[in-house]
């Protein structure tokens, strides 16, 4: 499912909304722990951090597009 698709439904979207924040949450968890001990893999480290930044901007551009007046 892509952000930019006009023919999604606003529960369709709410529910991508949704798994987004939780692959966001799990993300976050996830580095949390790495960051606790000292990574032996400083590349996965960057590339979940990257992921996390790219999903943020998808939560982003989710909820402007459900209310884009509220994000205006």
């Amino acid at each position: 499912m892509d952000a930019n698709d006009a023919t999604d439904t606003p529960e369709a979207l709410q529910a991508r909304l949704i798994e987004l924040r939780i692959e966001h949450r799990d993300l976050d968890e996830a580095i949390s722990r790495m960051t606790l001990t000292p990574p032996d893999d400083q590349l996965l480290l960057r590339r979940l951090k990257k992921r996390k930044l790219l999903i943020k901007d998808r939560i982003s551009a989710l909820e402007r597009q459900i209310d884009p007046d509220e994000y205006a």
